[in-house]
């Protein structure tokens, strides 16, 4: 007879399509069955800062969980309202400066210098030119990538702080 254990609940949206698939790369990489953490992830489909706080907020009362947490950049419609929001419903945000294509260009040294559309276009071929395929981030974002880039992105620190990853590299 099996023993029941109880999980933690966690709820991951992130603001678009690139965002969801870097949070289920993660989830696959770091969240066995078994674990003790359920994680959920969900997509809001862009429209900004605020929109993805409103739909999160939604998200929150169609079932519990015991943490919440939103992937989003700040490059659009990131105000101290929206902030502030997010703080009275208890969502931890994890922002992207200014993007979260931004965020992985830094962690393998690459140059941010430019528009959204210019990162983009930067980022695209360390994804294979799929950037919505979670799969894509295993050879340039692998495990030892995503534990240095907690030292230097606040964003992935959360992430992995969320997932319960530890500190050392074993």
């Amino acid at each position: 007879m099996k023993i029941w254990k109880a999980q933690r609940t966690l709820l991951i949206v992130g603001e678009g399509a690139v965002d969801e698939a870097l949070l289920l790369y993660a989830k696959k990489l770091y969240v066995p069955r078994g674990c003790g953490l359920s994680v959920k992830i969900k997509n809001a489909g862009g429209k900004g800062a605020s929109h993805v706080i409103d739909w999160t907020i939604r998200q929150m009362t169609n079932a519990a969980y015991d943490e919440v947490a939103v992937l989003l950049d700040t490059d659009v419609d990131w105000t101290p309202a929206v902030e502030k929001r997010a703080r009275q419903k208890k969502i931890r945000v994890m922002k992207s400066i200014p993007s979260v294509d931004a965020v992985l260009l830094r962690l393998i040294g690459k140059s941010t210098a430019g528009d959204s559309h210019a990162l983009k276009k930067r980022l695209n071929p360390y994804l294979n030119h799929a950037p919505t395929d979670p799969a894509q981030y295993a050879t340039h974002f692998g495990d030892a990538v995503l534990r240095a880039g907690r030292r230097s992105e606040a964003v992935i620190a959360t992430l992995l702080e969320l997932l319960n990853v530890d500190d050392d590299f074993t």
